[in-house]
C-alpha cells in the first residue's frame, strides 16, 4: 500500500467545502486504529464513551484525563493517515478556562490534533482561549453525555421550539468563538440540517440525520456488538459478511455516500 499522507485541519475544511462527507468513528486503541485508518476513516475520535465501552461503566463520567491520555496516546501511534481528536472527559475543562487549556494541551501533548468539549453558552470562551492558544476545537450540543443526569437520560434534545431555538444559537456562537466542527447527537434532522445550514464549519452527526457534513459511530457499535442495546441509528456493518476491514470500508462508502444514516429509520422528527 502507497504511502499516505496525514490529513490536515485544512485539508478537512476543504472536504467539507467540496460537498465531500466526512467519515468518523471513535476508537480507543492502537490495533484498530490501524484497521480503520486503512480502511479509510477520515478521523478517529477517542471517545470518553470509553467508560461505557471498554470500563463497563453506565455513563461517562468516571473516565479521567488520565485515562483519555493513554488512549489518545494509543490512537495516534496507530493511524497514519486519519486526525485525531480526544474528548476532555467530565470535570477537566469545568472549573475555569486554565483549567479547560491545561487540560487540552495535556491530550495534545499524546497525540491529539483537536480537543472536543461539551455543552454551549458557558463553554464559549473555553473554545476561544484554545483556539487562540493554538488547540483546534471540535464542539459537542445535542444529547451531551456528561450532562445525562441534568438532561434527564438519553433522550432527544431540540425537539420544542425553545431548545432548537437555543441549540441554533449556541451552534453560532461556539463557531464564532473558533470551534472548528460539531458534533451533533441525538437531534431531529430537520434540526440538524438547520445547523449544518448556518454554519461555516463540518457538523458531523449521530442520531442527527443524513444531511450534515459526515457522521460518527461508536466503532463496536458499527461492527455489531452492542447487540439489542445498540441504538435505533446505529447499523452493522458487519451483517453482510466479510472481515473487520470490510465492515469499516462499507462504513467508510456509506457515509461518503449518503446512504448511512437512513433517514426513514430516523424518526426523531
Amino acid at each position: 500500500m502507497s504511502e499516505r499522507r496525514p490529513l490536515t485541519l485544512h485539508q478537512l475544511r476543504a472536504m467539507h467545502a467540496a460537498g465531500e462527507k466526512i467519515a468518523m468513528l471513535t476508537c480507543y486503541d492502537a490495533t484498530f486504529a490501524r484497521v480503520a485508518d486503512d480502511a479509510g476513516v477520515d478521523v478517529l475520535l477517542v471517545g470518553d464513551s470509553l467508560g461505557m465501552v471498554l470500563q463497563g461503566h453506565a455513563d461517562t463520567l468516571p473516565v479521567t484525563l488520565e485515562h483519555m491520555a493513554y488512549h489518545v496516546g494509543c490512537v495516534a501511534r496507530g493511524r497514519r493517515r486519519a486526525w485525531v481528536i480526544g474528548d476532555l472527559p467530565f470535570a477537566s475543562y469545568h472549573a475555569s478556562v486554565a483549567q479547560a487549556v491545561d487540560s487540552a494541551a495535556v491530550l495534545m501533548r499524546h497525540g491529539a490534533q483537536m480537543v472536543k468539549l461539551e455543552g454551549g453558552g458557558w463553554t464559549a470562551p473555553a473554545v476561544r482561549a484554545l483556539c487562540e492558544r493554538g488547540m483546534p476545537v471540535c464542539a459537542h450540543l445535542g444529547l451531551t453525555p456528561q450532562s445525562v443526569h441534568a438532561l434527564g437520560g438519553w433522550r432527544v434534545q431540540g425537539r420544542d421550539d425553545a431548545g432548537a431555538q437555543r441549540l441554533v444559537r449556541e451552534a453560532r456562537e461556539l463557531a464564532e468563538a473558533g470551534a472548528a466542527m460539531l458534533v451533533l447527537e441525538l437531534t431531529p434532522a430537520a434540526l440538524a440540517a438547520q445547523v449544518a445550514q448556518a454554519l461555516p464549519i463540518p457538523v458531523i452527526g449521530i442520531g442527527a440525520g443524513a444531511r450534515i457534513g459526515g457522521q460518527v459511530l461508536v466503532l463496536h457499535d458499527a461492527l455489531g456488538l452492542a447487540g439489542a442495546r445498540a441504538p435505533r441509528f446505529v447499523r452493522n456493518f458487519m451483517a453482510d459478511g466479510g472481515g473487520i476491514a470490510d465492515a469499516l470500508e462499507r462504513y467508510v462508502n456509506a457515509v461518503k455516500s449518503g446512504a448511512f444514516p437512513d433517514e426513514s429509520l430516523h424518526a426523531f422528527e
